[in-house]
């Protein structure tokens, strides 16, 4: 559950792997804390400081025990640094806000980010023109006095050359972020609505799921360890939640698919060619 509601298959899948990585993690650490502590057992019968008895019986015994706790050791060390690198992913993991292509909420999540951008960008334009007539920014709507306090600050104390609260690269950086997330927009909306086409093969179906950006392929029974291998080659993985294999729905997808022997059309025909066809892209006449 995030936030009272469920989560969805994308989400589910990043908190499996989060999850993985937790108990990876958890599971170096116990092996890191039994190396050590079977390295410091091994030599608990040895007073401390006890040195190697030169041409004593007891010569031999003493440095292979030292060698051999010297290498438990060296694996909790090991194991110690294999919990840290696990926790590192898992922390990287929950970290990362990017939204990709292949989440069957990215239209969504980019539409909210690419309209908080645009307000951004539309509130730091009024705010320059309101300091520009004013010289200060206190008094601007939406304000509190240290918020304004801190943007009169940063033009008193910046570089000669900027005169407003938000630079000019501030405004053009996020304007190219909003131009990139309109351009990503119409390439996932132009994909979405092409209407990719499925179809059947011997032993099961591939579907063009463009509800959750996915091409999924259903087989009737569990396919061959060859061609599941040749599945995962070709990008494909296996959803549990969906008992089908997939990835994201794009042409390279449906090609990827279409060379797979054991995928082809029943009827016989070529899944490229049953495919919609793209607009062509139209631009100025010269």
């Amino acid at each position: 559950m995030k936030g009272g509601l469920p989560l969805s298959d994308y989400e589910e899948r990043k908190q499996a792997r989060i999850d993985r990585y937790r108990e990876r993690a958890e599971k170096a650490r116990q092996e890191s804390q039994r190396f050590s502590h079977e390295s410091i057992s091994m030599l608990e019968h040895i007073p401390p400081g006890q040195p190697i008895l030169v041409g004593h019986h007891s010569e031999r015994g003493h440095r292979n025990l030292l060698k051999q706790s010297d290498k438990k050791m060296e694996k909790a060390i090991a194991a110690s640094e294999k919990a840290d690198y696990y926790e590192r992913k898992a922390e990287a993991a929950e970290r990362n806000t990017a939204i990709f292509s292949d989440d069957p909420e990215a239209l969504t999540k980019l539409t909210e980010k690419l309209e908080h951008l645009q307000v951004a960008q539309t509130r730091m334009k009024q705010i320059n023109a309101y300091y520009r007539k004013h010289g200060t920014c206190q008094g601007f709507h939406g304000l509190s006095d240290d918020q304004a306090e801190k943007l009169d600050d940063r033009v008193r104390n910046g570089y000669s050359w900027e005169k407003s609260p938000y630079p000019p690269y501030a405004l053009s950086n996020n304007n190219q972020e909003i131009r990139r997330l309109q351009g990503r927009i119409k390439q996932l909306t132009e994909a979405r609505e092409l209407g990719y086409q499925g179809w059947e093969f011997e032993g099961g179906k591939v579907v063009a799921n463009a509800e959750n950006n996915r091409l999924q392929i259903f087989f009737d029974e569990i396919p061959s360890p060859e061609l599941r291998q040749e599945l995962k080659s070709r990008g494909f993985h296996w959803a549990r939640s969906e008992g089908a294999w997939q990835r994201q729905l794009t042409d390279n997808a449906i090609y990827s698919a279409s060379r797979i022997k054991a995928l082809q059309p029943s009827d016989g025909s070529d899944p490229m060619k049953i495919q919609p066809k793209r607009k062509p892209k139209t631009g100025p006449t010269r």
